[in-house]
């Protein structure tokens, strides 16, 4: 029970991500950069499962490194470890992701070659370093918050939350494979 339970809050945590993930990308395009409007993913609602996948992805892999005390010369480093992981995770994720869209539709959706230190446009260190700090307000911010509000969840609501996201992803994904 308890693992059905865990289960249909990583389901909620991947879709909160998802969408924050896509008002991320949203702000930057029409606030930072001016652009106009455009919706930033494959899929017609409005998230990026990339952020999903990236954030439970840095979760599960970093979760014990973020509960260290690591000390170095009096220094708690650990935010730092955490700040590295997250970026080479994340950025691991994207370029993943560009080659998985580059072979079931063409072409991926960002280009980075305007940034330095880029890899085929692909991935680069600047939108690595935006990863690395999005994941230390992931760790220290957002995810405590979501995990008080799932706790705030029955179990009945959760189940039905939970239910209803992996039916619309899956309706989702149905309608992006025809």
């Amino acid at each position: 029970m308890e693992a059905i339970k865990r289960g249909q809050a990583y389901v909620l945590y991947f879709m909160a991500y998802s969408i924050i993930g896509w008002l991320y990308e949203v702000f930057l395009e029409v606030v930072v950069y001016g652009w106009e409007f455009s919706n930033r993913g494959v899929l017609l609602g409005p998230y990026l499962p990339v952020y999903g996948v990236g954030a439970l992805a840095i979760l599960c892999l970093l979760r014990r490194l973020r509960n260290r005390n690591i000390i170095w010369r009096r220094i708690c480093i650990t935010p730092f470890l955490v700040f590295f992981g997250v970026a080479l995770i994340a950025t691991g994720i994207e370029l993943a992701a560009s080659y998985f869209l580059e072979w079931t539709t063409g072409s991926w959706l960002w280009d980075y070659q305007r940034f330095a230190f880029d890899f085929q446009g692909r991935i680069a260190l600047n939108p690595s370093i935006r990863f690395g700090l999005w994941g230390l307000c992931v760790f220290y911010g957002i995810q405590p918050w979501l995990e008080r509000k799932n706790g705030r969840l029955t179990e009945k609501s959760r189940s039905w939350l939970a239910g209803a996201v992996l039916v619309v992803l899956s309706m989702e994904i149905i309608y992006w494979m025809i």
